[in-house]
């Protein structure tokens, strides 16, 4: 089990940029891999982004790909997403989430992959 803290988020015009840090805590971090899902107000929590364990490989969301870009640094604990061209449609609660057994790539997709979650930080998006 980890636990997962978010910041960075806030109030951004459309065009800006942020990045959001997710710092875990626990020794096994580096072998988790990690997501980040966002949730809108009356919408479900909708998949971002997601890194391997050793950040080989990477995975977008058909709606943030060429704009955001998650990495990871396991001697810091840390994940980051690193978003461009913000949008107002990416208002959101963005949270940060850990995998420990993933049977294939295709289940980082998916919320229920994921057994432990931050709290979440808010990032809204300006006209």
């Amino acid at each position: 089990q980890v636990q997962l803290v978010e910041s960075g988020g806030g109030l951004v015009q459309a065009g800006g940029s942020l990045t959001l840090s997710c710092a875990a805590s626990g020794r096994t971090f580096s072998t988790y891999a990690m997501g980040w899902f966002r949730q809108a107000p009356g919408k479900e929590r909708d998949f971002v982004a997601a890194i391997r364990w050793n950040g080989d490989r990477t995975y977008y969301a058909d709606s943030v790909k060429g704009r955001f870009t998650i990495s990871r640094v396991n001697a810091k604990n840390t994940v980051y997403l690193q978003m461009n061209s913000l949008k107002p449609e990416d208002t959101a609660v963005y949270y940060c989430a850990a995998a420990n057994d993933v049977s294939n790539s295709y289940a980082l997709y998916r919320a229920t992959t994921y057994d432990d979650w931050g709290q979440g930080t808010q990032v809204t998006v300006s006209s």
